[in-house]
Formats: structure tokens, sequence, C-alpha cells
């Protein structure tokens, strides 16, 4: 990495505050080179660890998973596109999971979602007496999807 980005020009490009992405590096998403001034200099693939960083934050993934799965990234080189679909592979299986989550959803947000309300004449079919109660809190039957 020659001279590298500053962390403005990163910022700049990424449209993601300083900030932010000094946080980002206290969790090891971008490691920075330093140069002989000690001034950080990210290389042109930190744009793209940070816009994934945007793009799964949008989604809902928590800052945690998604730095788990750019660990497996190479540092101080620009991952190849092998790379990139090693890590995608786990991120599919949690990506599909949040759309089948988010479709049942959809489908049953307007009846019973087992959170013992019974105040929709249906929910007496779904959950009769409040039994999802045993389950535990809140709405059984969209709680048991995965986060």
């Amino acid at each position: 990495m020659s001279q590298g980005l500053a962390i403005g020009d990163l910022a700049d490009r990424t449209g993601i505050a300083v900030s932010a992405i000094r946080f980002y590096e206290t969790h090891g998403i971008v490691k920075p080179l330093r140069n002989k001034g000690g001034h950080r200099r990210y290389g042109r693939s930190d744009i793209r660890r940070l816009s994934f960083v945007m793009a799964a934050q949008a989604l809902g993934f928590p800052l945690s998973e998604i730095a788990e799965h750019l660990h497996a990234l190479p540092d101080h080189k620009a991952p190849t596109k092998a790379d990139w679909t090693r890590i995608s592979k786990g991120f599919r299986k949690k990506i599909d999971e949040r759309i089948a989550a988010l479709e049942e959803l959809r489908d049953k947000l307007d009846g019973c979602i087992g959170c013992g309300c019974l105040s929709l004449k249906s929910c007496a079919l779904y959950n009769p007496a409040d039994i999802k109660a045993k389950d535990g809190t809140g709405p059984r039957n969209l709680t048991r999807l995965p986060a």
C-alpha cells in the first residue's frame, strides 16, 4: 500500500464519519498502516470492507457478527474474489435465514403472533387460552426466528 488513503479520504469515499472509521478500527474491521509521520493510511480495499459493514448493518446484522466474517479476510492486501466468496458462504446462510424470518413476519403479522393479548378472534385458534405463555414471554410465534 504505497501511500494509502488518509482517513479523511476514506471517510469522503464511503460516507462514513472519521469517528466511525476509528470505531470500526477498534473492532478490527479495518487495520490501517501508519506512515513515518504516524498517520493512518488505509488500503483501497478498506472501501469495500466498510461498504460491506454499512450494507450488513442496514440489514440489522450486529457489528460483532460482521467483524467475525471480515476477520477471515487478509490484512493489508486486497481480498481476492475467492476470499469474498469464502466469507460470503456463511453470511449467505444468515441472510437466507433473515429472509425466511421476514417472510414469516410479513405473513403472520396481521394474525396471531403468540403474544398472549388475545385481542384477535383468530388468536383463539392459534393460541387458545394463551397456551404459548408456557414457552416464554413476548411474541412466541415470531421470537423463535433467527436473530
